[in-house]
This record gives structure tokens, sequence and C-alpha cells, in this order.
């Protein structure tokens, strides 16, 4: 299965995520995180740099659990810019 290219937006809607991702961790490791929603830590690293920008929702929805975001307030910070 040959994968589309990403569009520079959701490059950037990506980068978005991994931001606040990072910023909600805080001082929280990498694996202790990762543990707790299930994932592995490089799945979280390439999540947060930015080289996964378009995780699987449910590991998008057990990170926000994890770390007490909600799953609109990840909807309305990685909505395209200009909506």
């Amino acid at each position: 299965m040959v994968r589309t290219p990403l569009t520079p937006e959701e490059r950037e809607r990506g980068e978005r995520l991994g931001r606040l991702l990072r910023e909600a961790r805080g001082g929280r490791s990498m694996a202790e995180v990762a543990a707790e929603a299930g994932i592995s830590a490089e799945t979280l690293r390439k999540i947060e740099t930015g080289r996964a920008p378009t995780p699987a929702f449910f590991t998008v929805a057990a990170l926000a659990r994890v770390l007490g975001l909600s799953m609109d307030k990840l909807a309305l910070w990685c909505a395209p810019v200009g909506v």
C-alpha cells in the first residue's frame, strides 16, 4: 500500500499536536506516559516530534486521557489554520 504524501497543512497539524502533548506531559517521562497510554515510547516520540503527524484516533484518545486533555481542546488546537 502506498501512502499519499502529507500536505504542508497536515504536517503542521501534526507538529501542533506534538507540541501540545509535550507541554501537557510536563516533567513526566515519555516512557511513563507511553506505558500508561498503552503505546510504545517510540510511538510517543514520533508523535511529539511530528514524525507521525497522523496518529490513530485511539492512540490520541489514550494520550489525551493520560495527560488530562479534552478531545475538544485537541481538536481546536489541531484544527486547520483559518477554521
